[in-house]
């Protein structure tokens, strides 16, 4: 009789094991990162096509696009993390929260102004490189993008992290990270003036950025 109850555990802990190995599998191929971070910025990207070309392209109608087809699709609890680097541990919840916040609505204001003038979006062209770094939960999955035919096409790269399904935690451009400037900047003034000086700075300018 026990002889029988190990062998039937025996069996269930192997397909187990195999149906935890299967779905993992099964993850990766039907939602690698390269493909979640091409599907992510095309899909914004359409939709400020969309925009353009119906003539709504204004502030606020980009800015809900951001938020309605971008921010969904970040990872701003570990982008704050490391941009908070060893200041993040010693803050409370309120704190983390604010500081995910205030990183979410800086990216937001930054690029509503710059995708809401610009007009030569018909031309442009996005395309994964096939070289994914990987490790674990994480990647690294760089964009090529071209503006038109003329110019020579540029490339950023998404660093991304497996939660439920990929997310970006934060972007390179020509060897600057997004993520570690807000780091630099945050460091320097807790330094200088402290952290409850940084919070008392952020949060005058997310109030600027509300009254907007």
């Amino acid at each position: 009789m026990i002889k029988t109850a190990l062998i039937i555990l025996s069996i269930i802990y192997s397909n187990l094991t195999l149906a935890s190995d299967n779905s993992t599998n099964i993850a990766d191929i039907i939602d690698p990162p390269s493909s979640a971070a091409l599907n992510i910025m095309v899909s914004a990207l359409t939709s400020l096509k969309e925009l353009k070309k119906q003539e709504k392209a204004s502030k606020e109608n980009v800015e809900a696009l951001i938020r309605l087809k971008l921010l969904p699709n970040l990872a701003m609890g570990v982008a704050a993390k490391i941009a908070m680097d060893k200041h993040w541990d010693g803050l409370n919840i309120q704190q983390k929260q604010f500081f995910q916040n205030y990183i979410s609505e800086s990216l937001i204001q930054d690029y509503v102004g710059i995708l809401s003038s610009y007009e030569k979006l018909d031309s442009v062209q996005i395309s994964v490189d096939p070289d994914v770094k990987r490790k674990d939960n994480k990647a690294i999955v760089k964009l090529n993008i071209s503006i038109n035919s003329d110019d020579k096409p540029f490339s950023i790269s998404l660093k991304m992290i497996r939660l439920n399904t990929w997310h970006v935690y934060d972007v390179v451009f020509s060897g600057v990270s997004i993520v570690k400037n807000y780091r630099a900047q945050f460091d320097s003034y807790i330094k200088r003036k402290g952290l409850e000086a940084l919070i008392t700075r952020s949060q005058q300018k997310l109030d600027r950025i509300n009254k907007k």
